[in-house]
């Protein structure tokens, strides 16, 4: 099996960069220039995570915690467009340089390129919040980092199911045995493990203490990571 037949993928909201007090800062950007009486602080955000996606989350919010303000009629709408505003909010956080990447996360990419690994994102957020992401963190070689890049909508089901994972593998052209998935959460990890890819965890800022049971290795951030761990988990797995 030569290097070029196999793959890491990457999720990207707290695996690559901690991303997620940008995203709640944004909701509560866009909130406010809605006029929407709604505030998240970390701890009800940390609930709310437990729902993938921007769109779902504010659903999730509107339908589980009673939200005052909210239209009882043209709610899709509603939410299509308060979520645009949020991810108006989050690139320009990220544009003015408030992410960095999470620590060895730059180094893991480097060391995979030069081994000939294909590299992958498999994520629910949006293409607009990963090129800001990826402008802002590698510059112009960002957007042509990544060998595969399947992102919000589209795929049916977001994680934990394994759609985006199971796209992203076809895209790749190879099998799950093939590649290594790392990710930073519970809802992740079980979309990755329900594809059959071995998964490495990094927990984040709002992941850590979730059940990481079905997890090849978990570790604190990738700089803890030796590479011949990843082709390690390749090689058992093909």
């Amino acid at each position: 099996m030569s290097a070029m037949d196999r793959a890491i993928i990457f999720d990207v909201d707290g695996t690559l960069a901690e991303t997620e007090e940008g995203h709640r800062e944004a909701f509560n950007s866009a909130f406010r220039e809605a006029g929407l009486p709604w505030s998240w602080d970390q701890e009800l955000y940390r609930k709310l995570l437990a729902v993938t996606g921007g769109k779902e989350r504010i659903r999730y919010f509107i339908e589980d915690f009673g939200a005052e303000g909210a239209p009882e009629e043209d709610v899709d709408e509603f939410i299509r467009a308060l979520h645009a505003k949020k991810t108006l909010a989050y690139t320009e956080i990220v544009k003015g340089g408030g992410l960095e990447l999470r620590p060895g996360v730059r180094e893991c990419i480097e060391k995979a390129r030069k081994r000939g690994y294909r590299l992958a994102l498999a994520t629910t957020t949006t293409p607009a919040n990963i090129d800001a992401l990826l402008t802002a963190t590698f510059g112009d070689a960002g957007q042509g980092l990544f060998d595969v890049i399947c992102a919000g909508d589209s795929v049916p089901n977001k994680k934990p199911a394994p759609d985006v994972y199971l796209r992203t593998l076809e895209e790749l052209g190879l099998r799950a045995g093939n590649c290594v998935a790392i990710e930073d959460s519970r809802n992740g990890l079980l979309s990755a493990h329900d594809a059959g890819i071995a998964t490495i965890v990094t927990p984040c800022l709002y992941t850590r203490g979730e059940d990481f049971a079905e997890a090849a290795l978990v570790i604190d951030d990738l700089d803890a990571l030796e590479f011949a761990a990843i082709e390690r988990l390749v090689h058992q797995s093909a």
